[in-house]
């Protein structure tokens, strides 16, 4: 139906691969005060890093307590060193090489994927990247989340379109796979504006992409204008639907990493039917099969 990030990690390593969801310990300059100090409207206190280790130098030892996690049914597996909250990318080059080096020691850890953001990705931070890419395959993870500037100023994303391409484009010189995260449901936006987003990712072939349904957790200024009645979450039912043309968009060798994604249940507010993980990922494949969604199958190439 769709090229997997499962299926397309076991056919590259040759076995089932784990993400192990490390910390950095690292900010955002949407909250330090060079962009804002309040974050994205939707970003948790965690940065986006709810189920992330904590926060600490020793990155093996982060690694042991994540294999830890997923022991009893990684056998015969190995990982990518991951690292998820905030903005991976903001620090020293000094530091990064320090954390990202250790993170790819293990001969386990097949890949190192970093999330951040389009723009602290310098010059200098491209080259270490580029530098660990010909030890280890290095996937960069960027939150777009849309194309469209209303709502990224909305979002208060901190940066225009063209600082994305930007990236997209000195990322792809060196040869870093580049993996982009769209949000699906952000207030505002209707299903043409987010198919927008899905068309111009596509044009660009980007390596992979996680689809993300709007998520309203406590403590986020989006969760402030939930309660006041400012906009409405999606219902799976329109959710599923919306991802099925998402995928039907997509060229045939974009990986998709992620249907959904799920927040925190002690922080999440709504949409409460996405708390039951299980649940989701099975109806999605399910309505998958039923409606015979193929990816791809309205993709126009150039």
């Amino acid at each position: 139906m769709f090229n997997s990030f499962n299926s397309a990690m076991k056919k590259r390593f040759g076995c089932k691969i784990y993400k192990l969801s490390l910390s950095g310990g690292m900010t955002c300059p949407t909250r330090d005060g060079t962009l804002g100090t309040r974050g994205c409207i939707f970003c948790s206190a965690d940065g986006s890093g709810d189920f992330a280790a904590k926060p600490c130098e020793d990155i093996a030892k982060q690694i042991n307590n994540a294999k830890a996690l997923v022991a009893a049914k990684a056998k015969d597996a190995k990982y990518i060193a991951y690292f998820q909250d905030y903005t991976n990318t903001y620090a020293p080059t000094t530091r990064l090489r320090r954390l990202f080096t250790q993170a790819i020691k293990p001969d386990d850890v097949v890949a190192l994927s970093i999330g951040t953001r389009p723009d602290c990705l310098p010059d200098d931070v491209v080259e270490l990247l580029a530098e660990l890419n010909r030890q280890k395959p290095v996937f960069v993870e960027l939150g777009l989340q849309t194309i469209h500037e209303s709502t990224a100023e909305y979002i208060r994303r901190g940066y225009k379109l063209e600082v994305f391409d930007d990236a997209v484009r000195r990322l792809r010189a060196v040869g870093i796979e580049v993996i982009v995260h769209i949000i699906i449901g952000l207030p505002g936006e209707t299903e043409e504006m987010i198919y927008d987003t899905v068309r111009y990712l596509a044009d660009m072939r980007i390596d992979g992409i996680k689809l993300q349904l709007l998520h309203v957790l406590d403590g986020t200024d989006l969760a402030d204008e939930y309660r006041q009645g400012k906009f409405d979450v999606l219902d799976m039912d329109k959710y599923i639907d919306i991802l099925e043309n998402c995928v039907r968009l997509l060229p045939p060798e974009t990986v998709i990493h992620r249907l959904t994604g799920d927040g925190a249940k002690k922080d999440l507010i709504a949409p409460l039917w996405s708390a039951d993980k299980k649940n989701v990922l099975n109806t999605i494949n399910r309505r998958f099969r039923e409606d015979g969604v193929k990816q791809a199958s309205r993709y126009k190439a150039d």
